[in-house]
Formats: C-alpha cells, sequence, structure tokens
C-alpha cells in the first residue's frame, strides 16, 4: 500500500501540497524515502521519460520488492497492474466503448442525469449546497454504472467500496486495518460481479457488463479473476477520478470571478481549455506509482530492481521548466501538456469519459446558476496518497433558472 510522505500527513500539507513540491523539484528532484522505502520523483522530464518507459519501469506488483511483490488485491491482474502485450489484450475488451466517438452519444443522457441532479439539489437548498454530495460523486457514478449495466440506485454501496480502496495509510493510521477493510471491500466486490457475470450469461444485455462476461471463461481473453478485477476497476476508477476532476475545478474557478464564469458559459472551447487547466493545476491523480525491473539511473539516482517509484504527477505539472507561470491557474494555458491522465501505454482509458462528464457538469452548472462561489469553510482532503480532491465542497449561488 502507498502511504503519503511525512510532509503531506496533515490536512493543511494534502490541501495544498504544491510549496512542498517546488521544494523537493528544487532541492531533491529524485530522492529515497528510508520510511516509506520508496523511491520519489518531482520534475517533470523525469515523470514523464519514466511513463514512457515500460521496459524499466512496470506496473506489475509482482515486480515489485518485498510486502507488494504479490498479485493480491481486487484490481489485480487489470490492465491497471499488468505490463504489454498483457495490458493490451485486456485493455481491448473495453476500449470501444470509452472512444471518444462512442462518447459523445452517451452526451444527452449526461445532461439530463445533470440537470435532475441540480433539480434535486435546488429543491432542498437554501442558497448553498454540497457540490460533491450534489452532483460531482452521483453524475459520474449513475454514468459508469448505466454503462456496466448495474443498479445506480446503489451508489451509495458503490461509494463506500471506492473510497476503501482509493484509501491510503499515513503516520496516524493503522495500516493493517485500512488493508483489512480493502480486501473485506474486495471481496464484496468479487461477490457483487460475479452475480452479475452469471446473470449477463443467461440474459445478454447491451452493457459492458455482457462484454466482460462474454469475454471470460474457456476460450475468452479473461480468466474469472481478470474479469471480476476489470469490473472492480472500471466502477471505481469510473467515478472516482471524474469525482474530483469536477469538485477541483469548481474550486479552481472560485478564484476567477463572474466575468470568467459567464465566458465560459457560453464557449464550449473555453470551457474544456479550463478543465484541461484543473487536470494540471489540481490533478485529480498526484501519485503514479512503478516498481524498477533493471538497475537504472534517475536524476542522478542509481535504482535498483525491486524498487518502488512514486511518481509525483501533481508536481511535474507544476513545474516551472515546463509550464510558464505554472503557479497560476489560467484556464485559456496553451500549451498545455499536463500529464493529469498519465501518459504512453498506460494512459487513462476513461480520460475521455472524464473529461465529457466534467464539461457537460460545469456547463449545466454555469448555465444555471449564477454568483457560483465555494463556501469559507474546513475543506477535508480525500485521504489517498494519489487521489486529490475534497471529501464535501459547499458553495453558494446568486440565482437559478
Amino acid at each position: 500500500m502507498l502511504q503519503l510522505p511525512s510532509a503531506l500527513n496533515d490536512r493543511e500539507s494534502w490541501l495544498e501540497p504544491f510549496e512542498w513540491y517546488e521544494q523537493m523539484r528544487a532541492d531533491t528532484p529524485v530522492r529515497y524515502d528510508e520510511r516509506r522505502g520508496a523511491w520519489d520523483v518531482f520534475g517533470y522530464d523525469e515523470v514523464k521519460s519514466v511513463l514512457d518507459d515500460d521496459e524499466r519501469y512496470s506496473v506489475d506488483p509482482r515486480n515489485a520488492a518485498g510486502p507488494r511483490g504479490d498479485d493480491d488485491g481486487p484490481i489485480g491482474g487489470t490492465m491497471l497492474t499488468r505490463d504489454p502485450p498483457r495490458h493490451d489484450e485486456l485493455r481491448s475488451v473495453v476500449e470501444e466503448a470509452f472512444r471518444p466517438r462512442q462518447l459523445r452519444e452517451l452526451e444527452p443522457r449526461m445532461r439530463t442525469i445533470t440537470n435532475e441532479l441540480l433539480d434535486d439539489a435546488l429543491a432542498e437548498a437554501d442558497g448553498q449546497f454540497d457540490l460533491v454530495e450534489a452532483l460531482s460523486y452521483p453524475l459520474p457514478v449513475v454514468v459508469i454504472a448505466e454503462l456496466l449495466g448495474v443498479p445506480s440506485d446503489e451508489r451509495e454501496q458503490f461509494k463506500r467500496w471506492s473510497d476503501t480502496l482509493a484509501r491510503s495509510a499515513d503516520d496516524t493510521t493503522d495500516t493493517e486495518a485500512i488493508v483489512e477493510d480493502q480486501q473485506d471491500a474486495g471481496e464484496e466486490m468479487a461477490e457483487y460481479f460475479g452475480r452479475q457475470i452469471e446473470e449477463r450469461r443467461q440474459n445478454p444485455r447491451d452493457d459492458l457488463l455482457t462484454t466482460i462476461a462474454t469475454n471470460e471463461g474457456a476460450g475468452g481473453r479473461l480468466s474469472r479473476r481478470e474479469a471480476l478485477g476489470m469490473c472492480t476497476l472500471l466502477l471505481t476508477a469510473g467515478n472516482i477520478t471524474t469525482t474530483n476532476l469536477i469538485t477541483n475545478a469548481v474550486r479552481c474557478l472560485d478564484t476567477q470571478g463572474a466575468e470568467t464564469h459567464a465566458r465560459l458559459a457560453d464557449d464550449e472551447a473555453a470551457l474544456k481549455s479550463a478543465i484541461e487547466e484543473t487536470l494540471r493545476y489540481r490533478s485529480p491523480v498526484q501519485a503514479i506509482l512503478r516498481n524498477v525491473t533493471s538497475e537504472t539511473k534517475l536524476g542522478g539516482e542509481t535504482l535498483q530492481p525491486g524498487e518502488e517509484v512514486v511518481l509525483w504527477a501533481g508536481s511535474a505539472n507544476r513545474d516551472d521548466q515546463q509550464f510558464d507561470d505554472a503557479g497560476s491557474f489560467r484556464p485559456g494555458r496553451s500549451p498545455n501538456q499536463h500529464l493529469g491522465f498519465g501518459y504512453g501505454t498506460h494512459y487513462c482509458l476513461g480520460a475521455p469519459l472524464a473529461r465529457l462528464e466534467a464539461k457537460v457538469a460545469l456547463d449545466v452548472l454555469l448555465d444555471r446558476l449564477t454568483g457560483i462561489e465555494v463556501v469559507d469553510t474546513e475543506l477535508q482532503p480525500v485521504r489517498s496518497s494519489f487521489i486529490y480532491g475534497v471529501e464535501s465542497l459547499p458553495v453558494s449561488y446568486e440565482s437559478a433558472t
């Protein structure tokens, strides 16, 4: 399990880790953390080079030394934990459903869901509501649930599973208890999706579960474990990243004022650009893990086989050597070659879906509400060593249509 560095253990530092990143880039852009037993990489060029090197840096936990060197875990055996060529074979099972041309057909449905969720929020609101509870979480989980073909009204259960699997340990938590909770959640999800897969064998539908079910078993492209892992990965990754992208975008836009809000509401290209800048400035995925497969040099340091490498994409995306005025949120930034969705072979499969959901959510919000502001409150960060966001984001507004 990935642990947070000591410098990021408290609430304030994980809400705003960027000064620490800047210090690390300047002082120790590649450093070994004895406490965590891992290398940390902070610079843009170094992070990108590792992401683009499947030969020397592996995603497979079986290439890790120590307790992580096994294949346990609810998403073991998926595209997330397999190197090429197996990664490519696994990804090909569901890749077609996540191509932009396929997803464009879902946009009207996404817009309907977003408006319905906002209607419900405003009906109970008195000038403010919690963005995460009302929209940022339910929208992506309903969308991925419908793509998979599972009941979206079970989304509170899905959230519990997702939050448990994303949680990481710090100096104040019981690592063994977290691991046990994650194992329990993985078993529950395996049992749940096992039933769903068997049902699809009997009653195929036009959904991703049917695609996975028909590719599992003798003569198929997936083992039973891979099929269950694929379902778990799609459900969790399909909502966690987008939830935090939407929430982080509203946090970013809170600094821009009414004039920018109005312009983004009327200009789709400008809105898309602001989403890309959110992916750079407050990346929903801050850290990415790799395992060294052979002795190699990185940033003047020598890395050994089996050692873990934590790539701080959130730091790379604030690197002044790559981005002009990197510490400022500039919604019209161009070019913007951020690493918010990774890079190379393992570039995020769901990136087009996350971008589309964020565009629809923000478009509806900016069209229907004016004077959107984040309420002054003590924000609580998502407790994960790789996911970046807040558990709740109260927002106020002046008027609604």
